[in-house]
């Protein structure tokens, strides 16, 4: 859920039957973050990988993202056990929010402009896309002009 959708973690464990759009093409929502002062509603599609795990996990609520006990997750909750599933895995280094990270990276290594990293992560400025994508455009830019420092040889 948050590496297909690129939502926050408040967000993943709300998703439901009830955010998706007729037909189940799309998920319809405001971002929680924000809800009361500046909210941002946001229309991203269910990508098939996506749409394939949902139709293929048994539940027992509405919501995408259940506990053991067929309980939805609180977002602090669930950030809890993520690190537990991480740390149990050998992985201390990960986090639901690197998830995010993550996809906004490849994302962005993958060519989506900046209007498309805001339209899908829901943020407003540049310079939020910015943080995610900085070292994407370094590498990218540093790969295109490095041959530059080379001394032209004069004809």
């Amino acid at each position: 859920m948050l590496v297909f959708t690129g939502q926050r973690r408040s967000d993943a464990v709300l998703f439901g039957r009830q955010h998706e759009t007729k037909g189940g093409g799309s998920l319809s929502f405001t971002q929680f973050k924000g809800r009361n002062r500046k909210p941002v509603k946001l229309v991203i599609p269910i990508l098939p990988e996506l749409r394939a795990i949902i139709d293929n996990t048994p539940r027992k609520g509405m919501t995408y993202i259940e506990t053991e006990f067929g309980r939805p997750f609180t977002a602090n909750g669930f950030g809890n056990r993520f690190r537990k599933w991480c740390d149990d895995a050998g992985l201390p280094h990960c986090s639901a929010h690197g998830l995010r990270k993550a996809g906004a990276t490849v994302a962005a290594e993958n060519g989506a402009t900046e209007r498309q990293l805001m339209d899908i992560f829901g943020w407003r400025t540049a310079k939020q896309v910015e943080a995610y994508t900085r070292a994407v455009r370094q590498e990218k830019v540093a790969g295109e002009a490095m041959h530059l420092i080379i001394p032209k040889a004069e004809a």
